[in-house]
């Protein structure tokens, strides 16, 4: 049997881990835009803040919930912290669009149909089982 000590620690590491989630991380354009430098090369916060007109300490803000999101891992190179992009959590956001893929695809479809005949007669309207959106088939 686990003793409190592991227990309490098993309770605190899925509290940080889920401190901020996938979704809230990338909800801000400035922690995209880490997202996507640090995608071409590991770099210290030194360098990040350079490609930014907001200060070191907002940067280091920004990563730091991008880290509690497992979006950005960090590694100690002497007295610097490099930070490099960790993709694999952004499968939960690639799962999640893939289901609203096929709304778009619908759309796509649809114009392009009126784009090549002219007309929209022969489309109807059908009500979607999601968020009672209607939709055209």
């Amino acid at each position: 049997m686990e003793n409190l000590l592991e227990r309490t620690s098993k309770l605190k590491m899925a509290a940080l881990s889920s401190k901020h989630d996938v979704f809230q991380a990338i909800a801000d354009p400035t922690r995209r835009k880490l997202l996507k430098l640090l995608a071409e090369k590991e770099m210290p916060v030194t360098v990040i803040s350079g490609h930014f007109p907001i200060s070191r300490t907002a940067v280091s803000k920004h990563l730091r919930i991008l880290a509690d999101a497992g979006l950005v891992k960090e590694r100690k190179v002497g007295r610097e912290t490099r930070y490099r992009l960790e993709p694999a959590p952004l499968l939960e956001l690639k799962q999640w669009l893939t289901f609203y893929e096929r709304f778009w695809e619908n759309k796509m479809a649809m114009l392009q149909h009126y784009v090549e005949n002219g007309e929209a007669s022969d489309l109807k309207l059908v009500e979607s089982k999601h968020d009672g959106e209607e939709f055209k088939e």
